[in-house]
């Protein structure tokens, strides 16, 4: 589990996609969604990897990945599977480019975020952008489906950045990011058409399946009376 408050902002050396995927370590982007293969991808980190372990968890970008290789020079090495690559914008990634890392909460640390799994919904899209006296106003378009999760004041990890959501629409939220936002995460220089991986509040994908749930069964039970009469 996460807390959305990004500890470093790290940067990947290498993107080795699998066939279907392309080859970012050769110059190129694997396209959204990248083919049927996966990928290993070499980060460097050297606050995250001060005290990581092999097979400790870490959030690249709000994805929570298994550390696979510590070679002791402050970069990491991790396995990214086709699901990752099809629900994320991992793909998109190449060397030199930066992304927002945080190591596991500990149990006895402080929330300060909220609660984050590091499993990706989805991917939005910075649709607009407005700079104010110290901060930005962001807005990002995601999928009308995911979009029922998302309510104002709610939260969100943008980027695997805990954010306060300021405004929603049909298919789209949006957020201020705060100076410290701006200077200590990927989000300061996410120009508008930036693709980031969005995860919804958990309890709100809770509530929806109970409800739903419920109402199947209300149904199922309905029928079953109706049957013994």
């Amino acid at each position: 589990m996460f807390t959305g408050i990004v500890e470093e902002v790290g940067t990947v050396v290498r993107l080795d996609l699998a066939p279907g995927g392309g080859d970012a370590a050769e110059g190129g982007r694997g396209p959204a969604g990248a083919g049927a293969g996966d990928a290993r991808l070499v980060l460097r980190g050297p606050l995250v990897t001060s005290d990581a372990r092999h097979g400790d968890s870490i959030a690249v970008s709000g994805v929570c990945l298994t550390v696979t290789d510590l070679p002791g020079d402050g970069t990491f090495a991790v396995d990214v599977m086709p699901e990752s690559l099809r629900r994320t914008a991992l793909a998109d990634l190449a060397p030199g480019t930066p992304v927002n890392l945080e190591r596991a909460v500990r149990a006895d640390a402080r929330l300060g975020g909220h609660v984050v799994q590091g499993h990706v919904d989805g991917v939005g899209t910075v649709r607009r952008r407005a700079p104010g006296p110290r901060w930005d106003e962001v807005e990002i378009a995601l999928d009308p489906a995911l979009a029922r999760y998302v309510a104002e004041k709610g939260s969100v990890a943008v980027a695997g950045v805990s954010l306060t959501v300021t405004a929603v629409g049909p298919d789209w939220f949006g957020v201020s990011l705060i100076p410290t936002t701006l200077a200590a995460t990927t989000l300061g220089g996410a120009a508008v058409g930036t693709r980031v991986n969005l995860e919804v509040d958990v309890l709100a994908k809770y509530v929806e399946r109970l409800l739903t749930a419920g109402a199947v069964a209300g149904v199922a039970g309905a029928g079953a009376a109706e049957v013994t009469r």
